[in-house]
């Protein structure tokens, strides 16, 4: 390790010392119930809104550079993740499943921008009523409450089956595969993009790299992340697999949003401002991750993958 990366880190904990001493808590996982409720307060908050938009995920770039508004990019990263998984060559009316839809904003482009019939399902009823609230009359697109581990839907429902950056809040990676598999159609389209770990069956982790990863899980309510390979595995071991697993890592596509996600907060001081003074303390304290997580994904201990797969 170079004395830069050295300095990086030291720099990053630092900071989560001084955040988390002064907070005094983290967002451990302990069931759905914890990430519900983690996802209740960021809704609650309205911080992410205010700052990144509709789209509580990352953003596309064409070959890694940061040349393009924050928000901009979760809306091409929406509109690639459909051309790359074959979605866009559905028919109007498909029914298509959001698994983890966040506050809906992919919902509303799969809806309004490709004319499917969207239901959204979150662990989280603040989320629910917010992406309710910010879905305009006619566009095609409702959102429930429901554990993606127990979806309520009969078996072969949807047409498409979409599920971004939720991965990695599923205690059972298999049920989690499972599930979606067994709600879509037979010939039905997969799309699944993630936070994914290096694959350490392959190359275990350091003592230094468990640390950092205990951060990263810890800090965001995650009780594992799976291995690109391992998740490929686990679509191909359910009983509900139809073929057509196809995979690729985006990791370069994605890696510019760590540190625009921070710089959002420079650029739109009022709408933090807005929000009064504990919103600044609560921004800070995702800083320490975010730099983390960016720090993993640079150094291939965490990786993004896209997966695509028919039922």
């Amino acid at each position: 390790m170079n004395w830069f990366n050295f300095t990086y880190l030291i720099g990053i904990f630092f900071c989560f010392g001084c955040v988390l001493f002064w907070i005094r808590k983290n967002r451990k996982f302990q069931s759905a119930l914890s990430v519900a409720a983690a996802y209740d307060q960021w809704t609650n908050d309205q911080l992410l809104e205010k700052l990144w938009g509709e789209h509580v995920h990352l953003g596309f770039y064409e070959g890694g550079c940061r040349r393009k508004d924050f928000r901009t990019a979760k809306v091409d990263f929406v509109h690639e993740l459909v051309k790359w998984s074959g979605l866009d060559r559905m028919s109007r009316g498909s029914r298509i499943l959001d698994v983890g839809c966040g506050i809906g904003g992919s919902a509303r482009i799969l809806a309004k921008e490709y004319g499917f019939d969207v239901i959204g399902i979150t662990i989280s009823q603040k989320q629910a009523n917010r992406a309710a609230q910010l879905t305009p009359v006619g566009v095609n697109c409702r959102f429930e409450v429901m554990d993606a581990l127990d979806i309520r839907f009969d078996k072969g429902s949807f047409d498409g089956v979409w599920s971004v950056e939720a991965g990695p809040h599923m205690l059972d990676k298999q049920k989690y595969a499972d599930e979606m598999l067994r709600v879509l159609r037979p010939g039905g389209i997969l799309a699944v993009a993630d936070w994914n770990k290096r694959n350490t069956k392959k190359a275990k982790l350091t003592t230094f790299e468990r640390i950092i990863m205990r951060q990263l899980l810890d800090q965001w309510s995650h009780p594992d992340f799976s291995s690109i390979d391992g998740f490929c595995e686990n679509l191909l071991s359910s009983k509900f697999y139809g073929g057509g697993i196809y995979f690729d890592d985006w990791t370069s596509q994605t890696l510019p949003s760590w540190h625009e996600s921070i710089l959002e907060g420079f650029r739109r001081p009022n709408d933090v401002l807005s929000l009064g003074p504990n919103a600044i303390i609560k921004g800070l304290r995702e800083v320490p991750t975010i730099l983390l997580m960016r720090w993993a994904f640079v150094h291939g201990l965490m990786r993004f993958g896209v997966f695509r797969a028919r039922g």
